[in-house]
Parts: structure tokens; sequence; C-alpha cells
């Protein structure tokens, strides 16, 4: 699964200090042609950072009312947006925001290269976000020939071929990254490199490595600090992956992924109560869907049929509303379809559109091969389970699957 690794970090080009690049274009703006900061929840505006983000934006903004020629500033809302997607989970304001401030940068034909390469290099992470993997991969590659010593387009270019499938080339472009960054970006994706080619201990070890480079507190710090949580969890064990979570909440209070996770093992341990309450908390801070797919799982359990079909209609209106602002979302209907409300008609239907557009992903390969088992055609499901087996992953569905494939 993409893990979003294409922005972590992205908030630190926010310091970094560059000569403002000007156009001659005559365009005029107003206040109301500039997308608005929204408000963040009390519980993640930790202390002076959300001071700092919101007089970074409105210096930024007056800086384009008073210079509409002047690019720098764009991009440093551009910036802002992305990180604000990330630590609010408002994309479907935020990622249209953030490309409409970088498609104004890049319609003008006078940038200077390093403008261009760092607007090209934050759509591509866009792009990505947005799981539109073909066309990040397309501005990645127009980046990386402006400015072939820059790690963050290298991470970038890793994260479309893995989600494309170009497993070997995504490598290649991970040595690249961090031959000239090692950091706690480039760690995260030798980390999920190895996961993909079944190296779960060197994965482990790579996400260790990251946690250890970042920051304490920092988002992406305690993102990295989330991952390795669930690869424990996932491979090795549930009590380790909770003092992992556990730290994050130490380093960054009421941090909602954190919490979810957190959840996620009450929920095996059936403290149902417990993971309610979590849940419940984690989504009151920000709209991530994955939070109420979790609540709506959890009244299944239980039995709550009606509390479960009233949230299934808020996942549904959320999946909705981040396709009409251009997020890719087949491969996680076609989840839902399988796991949480079984239609295996639809399950298949959506998993089919997603492997047109990425015929070589082990994921998708993986959903088809699983969506077939549960409908009982295993002739069918054998070529994708071969597929999405070719890296040797250890992913405890395709082990769980092959042994179904075995019985039959």
């Amino acid at each position: 699964m993409f893990r979003n690794f294409h922005f972590v970090g992205l908030f630190l080009l926010l310091l970094v200090t560059a000569c403002q690049t000007k156009t001659n274009s005559t365009e005029k703006l107003t206040i109301n042609d500039i997308p608005l900061l929204l408000d963040r929840h009390p519980s993640i505006q930790n202390g002076e950072e959300w001071d700092k983000i919101q007089s970074y934006y409105g210096r930024s903004r007056q800086e384009i009312l008073d210079n509409p020629k002047a690019m720098e500033p764009r991009l440093n809302l551009a910036y802002v947006f992305i990180n604000e997607a990330r630590i609010t989970g408002e994309h479907g304001h935020y990622y249209p925001a953030a490309l409409k401030m970088l498609n104004g940068i890049l319609e003008h034909q006078t940038l200077v290269k390093d403008m261009r390469f760092r607007a090209l290099a934050a759509k591509a992470g866009v792009q990505l976000s947005l799981h539109d993997f073909q066309n990040a991969l397309q501005t990645g590659t127009q980046a990386v020939a402006l400015n072939p010593y820059n790690a963050q387009i290298y991470g970038a270019l890793v994260d479309a071929n893995v989600e494309l499938g170009h497993y070997d080339e995504a490598v290649r472009m991970a040595d690249k990254m961090v031959s000239i960054r090692p950091d706690l970006r480039s760690y995260s994706r030798v980390s999920y490199l190895r996961e993909i080619y079944g190296d779960v201990s060197g994965s482990i070890d790579a996400m260790r490595m990251a946690v250890e480079a970042g920051v304490p507190g920092q988002e992406q710090s305690c993102w990295s600090r989330l991952t390795l949580g669930h690869l424990l969890e996932q491979y090795r064990s549930a009590d380790e992956a909770e003092k992992e979570y556990q730290e994050i909440l130490v380093e960054r209070p009421d941090y909602p992924f954190a919490l979810a996770a957190l959840a996620g093992l009450k929920m095996k341990k059936n403290a149902n109560e417990e993971a309610m309450s979590l849940l419940n908390k984690a989504a009151s801070i920000i709209p991530e869907v994955s939070f109420y797919e979790q609540i709506a799982e959890l009244q299944k359990k239980k039995g709550d049929l009606e509390a479960y079909h009233k949230t299934m209609e808020t996942v549904f209106a959320m999946f909705k509303d981040d396709e009409k602002n251009g997020h890719n979302m087949d491969l996680e209907y076609a989840k839902i379809y399988t796991d949480l409300q079984p239609d295996y008609s639809k399950a298949l239907a959506y998993a089919k559109k997603e492997l047109q557009k990425r015929p070589d992903n082990i994921d998708v390969n993986r959903r088809l091969a699983i969506v077939y088992s549960k409908m009982g055609k295993k002739s069918a499901a054998e070529p994708f389970f071969d597929k999405a087996s070719r890296t040797h992953s250890q992913h405890p569905e395709l082990l769980e699957l092959k042994q179904l494939l075995a019985s039959r």
C-alpha cells in the first residue's frame, strides 16, 4: 500500500531560503483568488507550530497580493497546503489548493530552472497523494532532468515506480536518493522496498534508522515511527508495536493516527469500548476516512448494524468527495467491497479498473487474487497470486492467500 512517503518532510522545504523568481506576468490577484488556510483542531495545533504556520501563510499571501509576479510566495503556499493536507486530513481542500498554486507557477514560460524544478517536484508529490501515479512519474521525470542532484525528487520517483510496479527501477532511484542524502525520507523508502522484496528484518532496521534520523515530535518523525509500529504489528509483535504508538503520543500528544493504531490493537484484543473511544477521538480531530472504516468495522463486529450502515454512508460520502477533488479511489473501493461491505462483483470491477492503470503492481494483483478466491474461483485467482508473489513479499495477506489456494 502506498505509504504517502512522497511528502514526508516536504514541510522542511519551507525553511529553505531561495531567490524570488519573477515573470513578465501582468495578472492581477485578489484575496479571493488565494485558497484559505483552514483552522486546525486544537489537538493538532501543537503549540507554536500552528502560530508559525499561520504567520507564514499570511506573510506569503500578502507578498502575492503586493506583487503578483512573484513566484516564490506561491510555491511557499503550495508547501503550506501540502503540509496541512497531511496534518489535518483536509485533502479535498488542500490538494486542489496546492495544485492551483503550482500550476499557476508552471504556466509561466520564463521561470528560472530552479523554480521550475521545485514546482515540478512539489506537483509530483501532490499527484502521488491523489494516486495519479503515471502523471506523477512523468512530472518527476521532468523535474529530475532539471536537477539530477536533489534527493527529494528521487523519492518521488521511487514512490511512482513502486506504485506502477516498476520495482527494479524503484530500487535504482532509492540508491540514488540515499547516496545524495541519507535521511528520514530515504531510509523510509529503503524500508518499504525491503518489505516489498521480503526482507522484513531489513525493512524494520531501515525504518528504525528513519525514526532515529528524524526530529522528535515533528509530524514526519511521528509518521515514520507509526510506520515502524505497523511493521512490528504486522510481522513481529503487537507489544513492540504498542510501545512505538505510545511513544508517538508522548512526543506529539493526540496524534490521531497513533490513536487509531492503538484502537486497532484494542480491537484485536476484543477491548471494543476502549477501541471505540480512541477511534472517536481520532475522528474528531481530523476527517480521515480510514478512521471511519475502523469505526464501521467495530460497529459491525458488535452487531450494531444501524450505526454501521450510518457510518458506511459517511465513508462512501468521503470517497465521493475525494473523487470529486481528483483522487483515484478504485483500489480503496475494491478493498471496501471485499472486506467491510462484501460485494465481490463490485470489488472485482473496481480492482480490474485499477489493474488497467497499474498491471504490474503487486498490491493490485494481490487484491484481484483475494477477490477471486473469495468468489471460489481458484483458477482465476492463481495468475494474479503468482504476479503478486514475484517479489517474494511476506505480506500476511499473501501468505494466507497461498494457503487458501493450496487447500482448494
